[in-house]
């Protein structure tokens, strides 16, 4: 089984935050760095501010569930990190899936669907 592509390391996260280009809303606000070559990979930080584990996790979850079923989508690979904010940590899936495909969007790295 293929491991699911993320991004892990603290020196990874931070070069991203330093060289990538930035877009927020009020659930998420998005970093990334595109890739010469490869998959595109995300990475999530959710601090313990937003609440306690179960609270992360079902966050972190749920934003690898709906970069799973978009990543064919993406123009270009790249490396995306999303930061949880509080108010992302109470929304439900859909909302949480419309600010991840708006962010997108928005930095465009989202092809758009054709009618």
């Amino acid at each position: 089984m293929r491991r699911f592509p993320s991004i892990k390391d603290n020196c990874e996260f931070r070069q991203i935050y330093e060289s990538g280009g930035t877009r927020a809303d009020r659930n998420l606000v998005l970093y990334l760095c595109f890739r010469p070559a490869g998959d595109s990979r995300i990475g999530i930080s959710a601090s313990k501010k937003i609440g306690n584990s179960v609270v992360r996790h079902r966050v972190t979850r749920v934003l690898r569930e709906i970069f799973r079923l978009h990543r064919h989508a993406f123009t270009s690979p790249c490396d995306l990190i999303f930061v949880v904010r509080k108010d992302g940590a109470k929304q439900d899936y859909r909302t949480l899936e419309a600010s991840f495909l708006k962010l997108c969007r928005a930095q465009g790295i989202l092809e758009e669907a054709r009618c």
